[in-house]
């Protein structure tokens, strides 16, 4: 029986679970991917965690937010002055972007006073982590082209063209 190594095609199907900063958790519809082991890169605890697995193996993985969006950083946060900012565009619990000296200016609003808002510069998804539960369906060696192939979608990621 194959087992998952670097140069395996494998295929799984899987159901993502995320875990919001709030404490709910929304889940998504069950999906079914192809990828080449240690080529097409994941995130490192799916990696680990299918290495030398089989066909037919199930698993329950809980990915840290710092390996899928980033951590919230409270740094981000602070108590900026409205002036300059369009009124209109600011509402509690909404995002307000504008563009500034030909710069995105984006952030959440977090509460408005009298002459200030506090916002969160954070990514939208910064400190959700993710639960996934993950079967793998098939084990198989790639075949020189589709490792090829793979290699050039990961160099097109690096360049920002994927």
């Amino acid at each position: 029986m194959e087992s998952v190594q670097t140069g395996a095609m494998v295929t799984m199907q899987y159901t993502m679970h995320t875990h919001l900063r709030d404490g709910t958790v929304k889940d998504h519809p069950e999906q079914e991917m192809s990828f080449i082991f240690g080529v097409d890169r994941q995130v490192p605890t799916m990696e680990k965690a299918m290495e030398s697995r089989c066909e037919g193996d199930s698993l329950t993985l809980t990915i840290p937010a710092g390996e899928i969006y980033g951590e919230h950083d409270p740094a981000l946060t602070r108590e900026i002055p409205k002036k300059g900012l369009i009124k209109q565009r600011l509402k509690e619990g909404q995002y307000y972007r504008q563009m500034k000296q030909g710069c995105l200016v984006s952030f959440k609003v977090l509460e408005l006073g009298p002459d200030t808002v506090l916002a969160d510069f954070n990514e939208p998804l910064a400190g959700i982590t993710v639960s996934v539960d993950l079967k793998i369906l098939a084990v198989r060696d790639a075949s020189r082209e589709e490792i090829e192939e793979a290699q050039e979608r990961q160099m097109k990621k690096k360049i920002g063209c994927g």
